[in-house]
């Protein structure tokens, strides 16, 4: 099993319960590291002097991270880059942590992003850095955040990314973590979706968050971290196998800015739409001696095939919402008598089939009910942890 994270810390907090139960299992386990963690914050008093100096955080970090492994029961931890995971021929290079502040749609890029940062490293070096590590290693599955990174930090969507087109490339499983916190009755019996229960070695794990201390403070059953958030320390952690990454995520699942973003393209697409198939629905050919009208055949399918794409992709009315309001927005803009009468829709047969064409194909892909989608994988017992098998 390969885990793939960002930095020194997110292994243990996310998957640390997971990866002692793996050991104890007899499973070779194998924990890559993107990045040391520079831009991290710094929690304890006697280690302020820290601050500022990513070199210095990284080296303090490293020491944090050998002690985690080695309570959790790792032998193999590696450093994304180095040596025993770097493609073959090049020379090892350093991701360094890319840096992060809150912006108003949620985690942003600092101001001061490094160079050779993780986040804009070229994502085909990045992922077949990845890939060597599962070729060698011999991995059968690796393990990493969903599209999101789990909360929205760029280096954890650039793991993310990275580690699923490896995975993909190298013909393994992708298992994304999924926040136990987000858990809803109906996973529990999705076949994709792998539950372990890490009651067994909570301990270990606990133990092994304390040696971040840098980073976090473990108060009974909850982590406080260093810009103050608290999370709890659940009993389970869960893991959803990719096989159909687009229909498991619900629109609730995407980023503030990755929806309003959605919806903002979703309005030119509609937009878009309606004014090239108002210009053109009055096109016509002459086949076998009759006028065929292409133009509002092409029109209509054109926003059949789009308006449906966009429900299939999000699996929801609220993107293929705005599109469709935009479509109707400018075809009733430019069906609009003009001085002189409307020029763009003439008063004809083709014409009115532009018209209620396009909002019967509007009407029917908001009215159809939500899809189901085909499910595969293995539930995780609560005893031991499956799941974890090549096709």
């Amino acid at each position: 099993m390969l885990f793939v994270h960002a930095h020194p810390d997110d292994e243990t907090i996310s998957t640390g319960g997971t990866i002692a139960r793996l050991i104890d299992d007899g499973t070779a386990v194998t924990v890559l590291s993107c990045t040391r963690g520079e831009c991290g914050e710094i929690v304890p008093p006697e280690l302020q002097h820290l601050l500022g100096d990513g070199d210095a955080i990284a080296v303090h970090r490293e020491t944090e991270i050998a002690e985690a492994m080695k309570i959790l029961g790792v032998t193999d931890h590696r450093w994304l880059g180095g040596r025993d995971a770097r493609m073959v021929d090049r020379d090892p290079r350093r991701y360094r942590d890319s840096g992060m502040v809150w912006g108003g749609f949620g985690p942003e890029l600092g101001p001061d992003l490094p160079a050779d940062a993780l986040c804009v490293a070229d994502a085909g070096e990045v992922a077949a850095d990845i890939a060597t590590v599962i070729a060698s290693v011999g991995a059968t599955a690796v393990v990493s955040y969903d599209a999101n990174g789990g909360y929205g930090h760029p280096d954890h969507i650039a793991a993310h990314s990275a580690a699923r087109h490896a995975a993909r490339v190298m013909n393994v499983p992708y298992y994304e973590i999924v926040a136990p916190g987000t858990l809803r009755p109906q996973d529990l019996s999705d076949p994709d979706v792998s539950v372990v229960d890490i009651a067994p070695v909570r301990a270990r794990k606990l133990a092994a968050l304390r040696a971040h201390r840098s980073q976090l403070t473990v108060d009974g059953d909850r982590i406080v971290m260093s810009g103050g958030q608290i999370d709890e320390i659940g009993s389970v952690e869960a893991f959803r196998r990719e096989g159909h990454p687009v229909a498991h995520r619900d629109w609730s699942d995407y980023s503030r800015r990755a929806r309003v973003l959605a919806c903002a393209l979703a309005v030119v697409v509609g937009a878009t739409l309606g004014a090239l198939g108002t210009v053109n629905h009055q096109v016509s050919v002459d086949l076998f001696g009759a006028s065929g009208p292409i133009g509002l055949v092409l029109g209509l399918l054109v926003v059949t095939a789009t308006l449906a794409g966009l429900r299939l992709i999000f699996d929801n009315r609220v993107v293929v919402g705005f599109a469709s309001v935009a479509l109707l927005v400018v075809i009733a803009v430019l069906a609009a008598e003009s001085t002189g009468g409307s020029v763009l829709i003439p008063d004809s047969t083709i014409a009115y089939g532009w018209l209620y064409g396009t909002v019967i194909v509007v009407a029917v892909v908001l009215a159809w009910p939500k899809l189901s989608h085909p499910r595969r994988g293995n539930i995780v017992g609560s005893t031991q942890p499956k799941g974890f098998t090549s096709p």
